[in-house]
């Protein structure tokens, strides 16, 4: 898979979730390793979702995998906890926060 595949597989899955719930505002970098290797971010602000196919550099986290883990994880057939305690998946930044992501990036 390309990074431009990975980018716009992970965009079509999450760009219609409903954030407007969402009261902060949220910033995560991914860094894809491996195959289609590169970064993209994920933001909530103002209650609506933008993703951005380059790096940004006022993130609250950074999560680093492979797609394949990426998407594992957003179809529920891997816990990121068992990824992060595996190695499969690392976090740098904000903890409190980088646990945020699960309110919008699992629930397709």
């Amino acid at each position: 898979m390309t990074y431009e595949e990975i980018f716009q597989k992970f965009k079509d899955a999450i760009i219609d979730t409903d954030v407007s719930g969402v009261n902060e505002n949220l910033a995560f970098q991914f860094n894809i390793t491996g195959e289609g290797a590169g970064s993209f971010y994920a933001e909530v602000k103002d209650g609506k979702l933008s993703i951005e196919p380059y790096e940004y550099y006022d993130r609250n986290a950074i999560f680093i995998c492979s797609a394949e883990t990426l998407f594992k994880i957003m179809e529920g057939k891997t816990d990121p906890m068992i990824a992060f305690t595996l190695g499969k998946l690392k976090v740098e930044g904000d903890l409190g926060k980088a646990l945020k992501i699960k309110e919008f990036i699992s629930k397709k």
